[in-house]
């Protein structure tokens, strides 16, 4: 059930030049909803600025049930999520959450899964990792960024499994994009989560489709409203035009029209 709170900034990391990761809690003091999956977004209220007037969906990037924190990676882009970036401890924010569908486990526990991100786009997959371990599953992950300070959280997502990464200037791991890395020729997946910019996805799903893997790609069609009312997330799928926000934004590859 989607619920509107104001939320207490508790912290407000800069990673680095252009990310910054709010944790947040809910005003009141009441428990996080359990509700919230890996793969869900949130909408957020942006305040005092006279140039923004819709919310900004935030993908959710960790839920820390002991601490009772959400956990927002936020990229500076533009207006609202330069106030986002700016907020500091003790400040409160109003969200909507949480909204849209989630990744989907595979059924066996047996199976190798691979997490695959780009930029800010590894958001959605360290909560996903935390979901998968608790499940019982030993998920691999790999990372990708223009050079070594666009890694983002390495050290937390090496709490739940083996981390590979690339940079495309060769400043940390592998040099060139995530589909180049060994690991793809090393070993056999049966599933591949993946988010971050589209090029980089769509080569992803095609190298899933020609290996057989079952693919899940969450996208970051741009969002206004959150509820499919403003049509700005439109995505052609296999079953015609569908808006990301309801619909996705965790679409399985097969419904996608990205592969020829």
């Amino acid at each position: 059930m989607k619920r509107m709170l104001d939320m207490v900034v508790l912290s407000n990391e800069r990673l680095n030049d252009q990310n910054n990761l709010l944790k947040v809690t809910p005003a009141t003091g009441e428990k996080l909803p359990d509700t919230v999956s890996p793969g869900q977004f949130v909408q957020i209220r942006i305040e005092n600025s006279v140039h923004t007037f819709l919310r900004r969906p935030i993908s959710v990037n960790f839920v820390d049930t002991s601490l009772n924190q959400l956990w927002l990676l936020v990229q500076n882009v533009g207006e609202g999520t330069k106030h986002l970036c700016n907020y500091s401890e003790g400040e409160k924010i109003n969200i909507i959450f949480p909204l849209g569908n989630q990744f989907h486990l595979p059924s066996k526990v047996t199976s190798k899964i691979l997490l695959i991100g780009g930029g800010v786009g590894t958001a959605p997959l360290l909560f996903l990792g935390k979901k998968a371990t608790d499940n019982g599953f030993k998920p691999n992950f790999l990372l990708g960024g223009r050079s070594a300070k666009d890694l983002l959280q390495l050290d937390d997502f090496k709490k739940y499994g083996a981390v590979y990464t690339t940079t495309e200037d060769g400043t940390q791991g592998e040099k060139g994009f995530v589909i180049h890395h060994s690991i793809l020729q090393e070993e056999k997946y049966d599933f591949i989560y993946t988010c971050g910019p589209k090029p980089m996805m769509v080569a992803v799903a095609k190298y899933a489709h020609e290996n057989d893997i079952e693919c899940e790609a969450s996208l970051e069609n741009l969002m206004a409203c959150g509820f499919g009312a403003c049509l700005c997330c439109i995505e052609k799928t296999t079953r015609g035009n569908v808006c990301a926000c309801t619909e996705g934004p965790v679409f399985n590859i097969k419904e996608l029209t990205w592969i020829d």
